[in-house]
């Protein structure tokens, strides 16, 4: 059957081709793609033309977009879709604006008297409901390591958490997964955590704390951590990596550990 979505997606791969070597220097600033097969990584290079076709990137002054830096930003938007199949994942949003630096944003809290709360909070990316996401470049730029930090992922993330209304937490969870499983793990994660920050407020977590914060920021957090510290997640909250690696359908642990294995570069040095 004549598919107008393949025709479009041929016709959008033919007229946006990305050069080897510009794909390959897009590659050896995003380590945490380390180990992709060949077969992922012409995925994630195309799925990367499809993105920017799709989605306006509005660069502020300050922020001076090329080639390269596009598909660094799109590389890690892409990499958490790579095995959800063909559903338009990040729907509902056309427009990704970025900042040339953290950027004061209006909150607004209502506390449990009842008296609302407003201020202007710094910070380095927003994901508004039915809205565009916000990013801060230097952040952008931050991202795309082991190091448990990647404010693509934790921003579109909130955006698949938001296709089933609000963020809470809860995105739209596969056919073979149970959402009482996935509630159990990441709550009783969410709880550990706070427990240990009311303890101590200074008590140095593996995940950033910043996770305790609501159940949407547990989820961003946690698919940052999922993709970027697998290790660290699995050592803190082995059942919530394993929800997520039901949910992305992807095993970023193992694929770190081969690394570890047998990657020269992820050797430790020889005194």
């Amino acid at each position: 059957m004549w598919s107008l979505s393949a025709w479009r997606r041929r016709r959008l791969l033919a007229r946006h081709p990305v050069a080897d070597d510009t794909w390959q220097r897009v590659r050896s600033y995003l380590s945490f793609l380390d180990g992709l097969t060949a077969e992922q990584d012409q995925w994630l290079r195309e799925a990367c033309i499809l993105f920017l076709a799709d989605k306006h990137l509005t660069a502020l002054p300050g922020v001076d977009l090329h080639q390269e830096q596009r598909l660094l930003l799109a590389a890690q938007a892409q990499l958490p879709l790579m095995h959800l199949g063909d559903l338009d994942w990040y729907q509902g949003f056309h427009e990704i604006v970025l900042y040339p630096d953290d950027f004061l944003s209006p909150q607004r809290h209502r506390d449990a008297s009842g008296v609302e709360h407003e201020w202007d909070g710094e910070h380095s990316g927003e994901a508004w409901q039915q809205g565009p996401v916000i990013l801060a470049w230097p952040g952008v730029l931050a991202s795309g390591n082991w190091e448990g930090y990647n404010l693509v992922i934790h921003e579109l993330a909130h955006k698949l958490d938001m296709l089933t209304g609000d963020a809470n937490g809860l995105p739209p969870l596969h056919n073979d997964m149970r959402v009482q499983e996935w509630a159990s793990a990441m709550q009783d994660a969410f709880d550990d955590l706070n427990r240990q920050l009311d303890a101590d407020p200074d008590v140095e977590t593996l995940i950033d704390p910043y996770a305790a914060e609501n159940p949407a920021e547990f989820f961003a957090v946690t698919s940052e951590y999922f993709f970027s510290a697998p290790d660290l997640l699995v050592d803190s909250y082995p059942e919530v990596y394993a929800q997520l690696s039901r949910f992305y359908r992807q095993d970023p642990l193992a694929r770190l550990r081969h690394l570890q294995a047998h990657d020269p570069r992820y050797q430790p040095p020889v005194e």
